[in-house]
Parts: structure tokens; sequence; C-alpha cells
């Protein structure tokens, strides 16, 4: 009896050990397949509203990741304080590569410069990924307005002081207006958008004189004579704006702002993953008919992986903070 119960007992725990071994290399593929990523939807995050320049972007680049990883890259709208509010949903997100930024200058190089209380380190607490382009820029107003050129609304803001007001929706139209009163000696009104398209559509209606809207929902109105520009925001003219002169050729000898676009992660991402998208993100910029939907948008390419584009960051937030303390800016 006391054998045929160890002999029993012996084939009971070596059906329960074949038994756990089974279910182990059954279940080990499928761990692996879940452990792969991405296995589901990534959240990719735009700072600003819908119809800004860095939503179209985002909608364009997360259209060409679904095609690449066989998962949506659904963009999530999170505008308001110049972008701080969607980077800091970034900012907080676990670093799984399941939830991503367009970010740029606004968010990153500036932040800090503009608000008082930025929650994140635009270094320590994110991963750059890719850098994807930069975003020219123009001073432009309403054809209702009685000067045509930056001279004549220089001249004119200097005899009609805190008659004008000056729309912005981002770090880009922020430091302008900024600039433009300070080193000019302009009583100019600074009215603050949460992004460029509510600015934009008050430009129109000539509620506001001056602004500098995106490329993207500026050229249109431009080339339908509901705005007018005046002053390209780049050192180089613009080949979308040829006869548009720049700031440094006119009124303010060289001035600069180069607003950019990228794509950002949560600080601690593998590096797997953060290669993977660095990578495809670079293949999918030369691609010759994305490149020119993106030229299209008024932005002009300009990829850096990510080990260029992290000291490109560190470099041009001292940039954007010279720019903010010329123009005069205190964090607010």
């Amino acid at each position: 009896m006391w054998n045929s119960h160890v002999a029993r007992g012996w084939r009971n725990g070596a059906s329960l050990v074949l038994a756990v071994a089974t279910a182990a290399a059954i279940g080990a593929p499928c761990a692996e397949a879940q452990d792969k990523w991405p296995s589901r939807r990534v959240t990719l995050v735009v700072p600003f509203g819908a119809g800004t320049v860095t939503d179209a972007m985002g909608r364009l680049i997360g259209d060409q990741l679904k095609d690449v990883f066989g998962q949506p890259f659904i963009i999530e709208n999170r505008g308001g304080a110049g972008g701080v509010l969607g980077a800091g949903v970034v900012w907080k997100a676990a670093p799984d590569g399941y939830t991503l930024l367009m970010g740029g200058n606004t968010t990153h190089s500036a932040s800090k410069a503009l608000y008082k209380n930025v929650p994140y380190d635009p270094i320590k607490d994110f991963t750059p990924i890719a850098r994807i382009g930069r975003y020219p820029s123009v001073l432009a107003t309403n054809p209702q307005q009685p000067f045509k050129t930056v001279q004549e609304f220089v001249a004119y803001a200097r005899a009609n002081p805190g008659k004008l007001t000056c729309g912005h929706g981002n770090a880009t139209g922020h430091i302008t207006c900024e600039t433009v009163k300070r080193k000019l000696g302009l009583d100019i009104v600074r009215l603050p958008y949460t992004s460029n398209p509510p600015g934009l559509t008050d430009l129109i209606a000539n509620n506001i004189q001056i602004m500098v809207p995106d490329f993207l929902g500026g050229i249109p109105q431009i080339q339908a004579g509901k705005i007018v520009p005046l002053a390209a925001v780049m050192r180089e003219r613009s080949p979308m704006l040829p006869d548009t002169p720049t700031f440094h050729e006119t009124v303010i000898k060289d001035f600069e702002v180069a607003p950019w676009t990228s794509l950002i992660g949560p600080a601690g991402m593998p590096a797997d993953i953060v290669k993977q998208l660095s990578d495809a993100t670079g293949k999918i910029l030369k691609d010759p008919e994305i490149a020119k939907k993106i030229n299209a948008m008024g932005t002009e390419l300009w990829y850096q992986p990510t080990a260029e584009f992290t000291e490109f960051v560190k470099a041009d937030i001292a940039v954007w903070h010279a720019h903010a303390k010329i123009a005069g800016i205190e964090p607010q």
C-alpha cells in the first residue's frame, strides 16, 4: 500500500510538473508577443488646438507611423499655457512608448523663459526622439489697416501708442510681439491665445491688428487677400513668400526666431523603442511624397536623430532664453 501511494504520488507530481512546463512553453510566445512594442495604440499628444501646423504635422506623422508599426497613433489635442499643459501630460506618462509628444520650441526651448510654473524640466524629464522640421512664420496684419509694409507699421504704431493689438498663440508670436515693442519702442497691447487659429480668425475679422500666424493657416489667407504679410521672422526670406522681407533686412537687424517641431517622449524610455521611432521617422521624411506634403504646410524638413536632437535642444534653450531677455519678457 505504501509503495502504491508513493508511486501514485510520484506520477501525480510528474504530471503536474509536465503540465506546468507545457503551459510555460505554450505561454512563452504569448508573453513575448505582449512585450513587443507596440502591441496596442499609441497616443500622440499635440499641445495645441486642431488646425495648427503642429496638429497637421502630428496627424501626418502619426498616420505614417501607424503604417510602419501596425498600430494606430491617435492624436490627442491638449492645448493651453503655451503648450505646457500638453507637454505635462507626456511628462507624467509611463515611459513605455505609448504616450508621445509633438513638441517644439514652445514646449521646450522657450517654456521656462515665458512661464513661472512650468512643472517639468525640458531636458531631464523627456526623451528627445527625432527632430522633424522648422516652421517659418511671418508678422501679418489686416488689409483694412492703413499700413502695408513693416516700415509703415512701425511709423503708424509710433504715431498711435496703445491703439494696436498684437495677438499670439505660441512662443514665436510671443517673442516677436515683445521684441518688436522693446527694440522699436512701440506701445502695443499683447493678446495671448491658446493657439494660432483663434488669433488668425480675429486678425481676419480685424479684431486684432497684427499677429504671427504659422504658414499652414497664414499662407492661404495671404493668397486670398484676407491678411497682409509685413515681415518674415526667419533670417532669410521664405521661398513661399519671396517678396516679403525679413525683420533682419528691414527694422531689426539680426532678428530671427526659428520655431521647430519634433517627436518627444517621457524620460526613461527604453532605448530600443526610441531607436525604432527615430529611425522610422527618418525614413518617413525621406519619402518624396511625404516631404512634398510637409513643405506644403510651410514647413522646412530638418531631421535629426536622437543624439543630435538631444544636443540641439540643450543649445536651443539658451537661444530662446536670450530672445526673451532681449524682449524684456519676465516669466508669467
